[in-house]
């Protein structure tokens, strides 16, 4: 309602002022957190508690969703934004494609390093099974427009993901690992849902 105006006919007047914490950018948030921590430290044990229970609340059914979502979003439009001559050279339209696809799909493989340095390995591999679902629906998408341009990155990514999921999040060792000193990628999981 503008200044000025009067109140609509039946219209519910609220006079609850906006929270300054519900207005908070998320830095912000993590800075009066912090604040609180130090300033009452016995709450460190709950704010772990219920931060561990955020992070777990992961199915590879919404990860899939997240990174088909995420490279779909991708449109031709970004791909000559990256690709061809530039003042410090000139771009392969394929590795400019490549090169946006990794930028969609890295923030999941991310979280799942992170959760998996944080001992929640449940929630790391429903990262990674979500990862490699939507990079195997991908391959087959109809509409290709960046993926047309790098047709290897979802086996190749995939195929990294679970590397880097086996690994532990030690990036240097994914590639050098010894495959009976880490975890194995269910078997299960490939058979009903990745058959090729």
């Amino acid at each position: 309602m503008a200044r000025g105006e009067r109140p609509r006919r039946g219209a519910v007047l609220t006079t609850r002022k906006a929270s300054v914490l519900d207005r908070l950018k998320p830095e912000e948030s993590a800075n009066v957190l912090r604040r609180l921590l130090a300033a009452y430290p016995d709450l460190g044990a709950e704010a772990e508690e219920i931060a561990r229970s955020l992070l777990g609340e992961v199915s590879f059914e919404s990860v899939t969703g997240e990174v088909e979502d995420a490279v779909r979003a991708l449109a031709l439009d970004d791909l000559n934004n990256r690709a061809g001559p530039h003042r410090w050279g000139y771009t392969e339209p394929s590795q400019a494609a490549w090169d946006l696809l990794e930028e969609a799909v890295e923030p999941f493989l991310e979280d799942m390093e992170r959760n998996r340095e944080l001992g929640l390995r449940t929630d790391a591999l429903e990262i990674c099974k979500g990862v490699v679902l939507a990079l195997y629906r991908l391959r087959n998408e109809p509409n290709k427009e960046l993926l047309g341009w790098a047709p290897d990155f979802p086996a190749e990514t995939a195929a990294w993901a679970v590397d880097r999921w086996r690994a532990s999040g030690r990036r240097k060792k994914a590639s050098k690992m010894i495959r009976r000193q880490h975890p194995v990628f269910p078997k299960e999981f490939l058979d009903e849902f990745v058959p090729e």
